[in-house]
């Protein structure tokens, strides 16, 4: 699926939540979906401008300028479930610090043990705000089941659930790779015969 339906997706479901200025939106975006979704400000506002003119977001109060929230419009209420509706691709991965480890035959190991040890640390960095997230998230979910109303908080949750285990695992593949590089498993130095 094209970028462009993934940021109207973004910007039309963040509105669905409560108005916002364009500001507030990108800065709710890195915030809140900022854990499994990134769009910049050079995505946002062509978007904004595009849904508005499509009748799909609209400005909260006639003739506002620039500080004045966008709210999401019935038509871009159907247009978000039409977009949540369409099946979706996972992207091919791209992670930078594996393409680094299959090659990492060719650095010293005190290389290679630094990048898993910095991965290590921010897994764990990663994890622990994902627990605070979860801490949060599962009191705000609390709150809506007792008020009988909005169920957002609950599928929140369940996206940062999805972050939660992602860091538990890195950590736990980081603490088992660095343990296999203590076994021996990695050369001294580049390749044999280039030390």
């Amino acid at each position: 699926m094209a970028r462009t339906p993934q940021t109207q997706l973004a910007v039309l479901g963040a509105l669905s939540i409560e108005p916002m200025t364009g500001y507030r939106l990108r800065a709710e975006i890195v915030q809140t979906l900022g854990h499994f979704w990134h769009e910049s400000f050079g995505q946002v506002y062509p978007a904004l401008s595009a849904l508005q003119a499509e009748g799909l977001v609209e400005r909260a109060e006639a003739g506002g300028g620039s500080g004045t929230p966008f709210r999401i419009t019935a038509a871009g209420r159907r247009r978000l479930r039409e977009l949540l509706g369409e099946p979706f691709q996972q992207p091919p991965p791209r992670d930078q610090l594996l393409l680094r480890l299959f090659f990492g035959d060719q650095v010293p190991a005190d290389l290679v043990r630094r990048w898993l040890t910095e991965a290590l640390t921010g897994a764990e960095e990663d994890r622990a705000r994902y627990e605070r997230l979860r801490t949060e998230l599962e009191a705000e979910a609390a709150a809506e089941a007792a008020a009988g109303g909005a169920r957002g908080a609950r599928f929140r949750l369940v996206t940062v659930l999805a972050g939660l285990h992602g860091a538990q695992a890195r950590v736990r593949w980081a603490q088992e790779a660095l343990a296999l590089l203590e076994e021996g498993g990695a050369p001294a130095a580049g390749p044999a015969g280039t030390a």
